[in-house]
C-alpha cells in the first residue's frame, strides 16, 4: 500500500548543501513562528497545531513516524524498543525502553503507557478524547510488567500500528493522572527531548535541552523558542527578517516567492501534498440542517474545480478530492468524484438542482444563517469568502462569525453553531485514521454535526476489517458516497498543499504530508 503513496514532492529550490556540512552540530536555539495557540496543554483532547508545534518537544510517544521519511508513513519505535504481532493479528506486544526518565527525574514504565492510552481510549467523565474512535478495535490493554504493554484487538486491523504512531498520543505520568486526570490540561511534564521553561500567552513558548533524554547525543539544540504570531504578514516578515528561521505549518505561494526573491540562497523551500482539508459541518439538530436536502444543496452550490484554480494561487489549498488525499491508494479518481454531489463539471445544472431541493424543503429564497469560522487567515479566511459567494448563487445568505481558535473549538464541541467550518488534518494517510471523524457522534467526540448514522458506522467497521486492497477501496467509496452525497453530513472544500520556506541554517528537518509530524525537534540542528 505504501509503495503507491506518491505523496511528497520535496522541491529544493536552492542548491543542495555540501556533504561536508551535513554533520550535526550541537548548540544553538531554534526560533520559529506559530500562528495559533491551543485551548489547553493536553494533546489527548486538542486538535490544533497550536499545541503540537510548541509542546511536542516535551513528550514521547509509544511509536512515531520516522522523522527522515518524506512519505510520512514509515513507523519506528519511540518509547517502544521493539514489538511483535501474533499470527492471528489480534495481539500486539511492546517492549518499553529501559532508562527513560520523566523530566522530574522519575522512571517511565509500562504503567505510564497504559494509563495514557486508557485516558485516550476510555476518557474519564468530564474529559474529551476526539480520537478515541480510532481505537474502538481494542478489546483489552494490559501492562503485565514494568517493560511490557499488550494490546488485544477485537479483530485484525490494517491501520492499528499507524494509530499507535499518533503524534497526539503523548505519554503522561500514571501517578499524576491517577490523582488528577485534568492536570495535563494546564501543566507540562513528559519524557521528551526538551524540558518546559515557560509559556507566555500571546508571546512565546520556551524549551531547553533535557540532559537525561534517553536517546544519547540528542537533541542537538540547546533549546527552542516558539513565537506566537497570529497575523500571516507578520509571520512572513519575521522569517524574511531572520527573527525566526521557520514556520512548520506552511506559507502561501506568494509568500514563498517573495522569500526566495529577497533572501536567495539563504532560503530553502520544500513542498508536499498535505493530509489536511476543511469541511463544512451543518448542525443536524437545528433546522433546516436536519434535512439532507438542505445539506445537499450546500454542496451542490460549490464549484470545486474552478475554485481550485483560483484559490491555489492565493492560499494553501490545491487539489479537488474526496475523503482521501488525491493520488493515494484509497483516493477517489476524478471519474468517481464526478458521481458525487458537488463534483460535477456542470455547475449551473448543480445549482439549479440545489435551488429545487431548497424549495422542496421549504427554505425560502434569501434564507440567512450564521457560518462559524476560525480566525486563521490561511486557508480559513479565503475559503469562507469563497463559500459564502458560492451559497449566495443558490439564494442562501451566510454571515461569517469569526472566532479565535479556543472559542471556535468550544463552539464546535458545545454545539454553539448553525453551520461551521471544521478541520480534519491527519498524520498518516490511512482510512482508519482519516474516516473515524465522520462516524456517529456517540462513536467519536470529533463528530461535531451531532448525527447518528449506523449505516456509515457499519461501513467504517467493514473497511477496517478488510484485508484485500480492492475490497477495502470499494468500501471506502461506499462510505464516501453516503457521507458526502446521500446524506451530505459534511461538505468538503479542497485539499491543502504544504509549502515550507525556511532558512538554510536549519538542518535535519524533513517535510511530510502532515504538519503534525516531526514535532519533537530531536533531529534538528543549526548550521553556523
Amino acid at each position: 500500500m505504501r509503495s503507491r503513496l506518491v505523496l511528497t514532492i520535496a522541491l529544493l529550490l536552492i542548491a543542495a548543501v555540501p556533504a561536508h556540512a551535513q554533520q550535526p552540530r550541537a548548540g544553538g536555539e531554534l526560533v520559529y513562528v506559530v500562528g495559533s495557540e491551543s485551548p489547553s496543554y493536553d494533546a489527548h483532547r486538542e486538535e490544533t497545531f497550536g499545541l503540537i508545534h510548541p509542546a511536542a518537544p516535551h513528550y514521547s510517544t509509544l511509536l512515531r513516524v520516522d522523522p527522515t521519511d518524506t512519505t510520512g508513513t514509515r513507523i519506528i519505535g519511540d518509547l517502544a524498543e521493539s514489538w511483535t504481532t501474533s499470527k492471528d493479528g489480534l495481539t500486539y506486544t511492546f517492549k518499553i525502553r529501559r532508562g527513560v526518565k520523566f523530566h522530574d527525574g522519575s522512571a517511565l514504565t509500562a504503567r505510564d503507557v497504559k494509563a495514557s492510552y486508557d485516558k485516550i481510549i476510555n476518557p474519564p467523565p468530564g474529559l474529551t478524547s476526539p480520537r478515541k474512535g480510532q481505537y474502538a478495535v481494542i478489546e483489552a490493554l494490559e501492562a503485565p510488567d514494568a517493560e511490557t504493554v499488550i494490546f488485544r484487538l477485537k479483530h485484525p486491523s490494517a491501520g492499528f500500528l499507524s494509530g499507535l504512531a499518533s503524534p497526539w498520543n503523548w505519554i503522561y505520568k500514571a501517578d499524576i493522572l491517577a490523582k488528577d486526570p485534568h492536570w495535563y490540561e494546564k501543566n507540562v511534564m513528559g519524557t521528551g527531548p526538551f524540558t518546559f521553561v515557560e509559556h507566555v500567552k500571546g508571546s512565546h513558548w520556551v524549551g531547553k535541552r533535557f540532559a537525561d533524554y534517553w536517546d544519547r547525543g540528542r537533541p542537538y539544540l540547546d533549546g527552542y523558542r516558539a513565537i506566537f504570531i497570529p497575523n500571516t504578514a507578520a509571520r512572513i516578515a519575521a522569517v524574511r527578517g531572520e527573527r525566526a528561521l521557520i514556520e512548520f505549518r506552511a506559507f502561501n505561494p506568494s509568500a514563498r516567492d517573495a522569500m526566495v526573491s529577497s533572501l536567495g540562497s539563504k532560503i530553502t523551500v520544500k513542498e508536499s501534498a498535505w493530509d489536511c482539508a476543511l469541511w463544512v459541518v451543518p448542525h443536524h439538530e437545528k433546522k433546516p440542517w436536519d434535512d439532507p436536502r438542505v445539506r445537499r444543496a450546500l454542496t451542490l452550490a460549490v464549484d470545486r474545480w474552478n475554485g481550485s484554480k483560483a484559490l491555489s494561487k492565493i492560499t494553501i489549498v490545491k487539489e479537488v478530492g474526496g475523503l482521501q488525499v488525491p493520488g493515494t491508494t484509497y483516493a477517489a479518481t476524478e471519474a468517481e468524484l464526478g458521481r458525487l454531489a458537488g463534483y460535477g463539471r456542470d455547475v449551473e445544472a448543480a445549482r439549479a438542482e440545489a435551488r429545487r431541493l431548497l424549495r422542496e424543503a421549504g427554505v425560502p429564497d434569501g434564507f440567512a444563517f450564521v457560518f462559524n469560522n476560525r480566525n486563521l487567515p490561511e486557508p480559513y479566511e479565503p475559503l469562507a469568502i469563497w463559500l459564502v459567494d458560492q451559497w449566495k448563487k443558490i439564494g442562501l445568505n451566510a454571515t461569517v462569525r469569526v472566532l479565535e481558535s479556543a472559542s471556535w473549538f468550544h463552539a464546535l464541541r458545545s454545539g454553539d453553531f448553525e453551520v461551521s467550518m471544521d478541520g480534519q488534518c491527519g498524520y498518516i494517510v490511512e482510512p482508519d485514521l482519516d474516516l473515524y471523524k465522520f462516524l456517529s457522534a456517540d462513536r467519536t467526540d470529533a463528530s461535531y454535526g451531532r448525527y447518528t448514522d449506523r449505516a456509515l458506522d457499519a461501513l467504517y467497521d467493514r473497511q477496517a476489517r478488510a484485508r484485500d486492497v480492492d475490497e477495502r477501496r470499494k468500501l471506502v467509496r461506499e462510505f464516501e458516497k453516503r457521507l458526502l452525497d446521500e446524506q451530505a453530513h459534511v461538505i468538503p472544500t479542497l485539499w491543502w498543499h504544504r509549502i515550507v520556506p525556511y532558512h538554510t541554517r536549519v538542518r535535519g528537518w524533513t517535510i511530510t504530508p502532515s504538519h503534525f509530524l516531526n514535532g519533537q525537534l530531536d533531529t534538528i540542528w543549526l548550521a553556523e
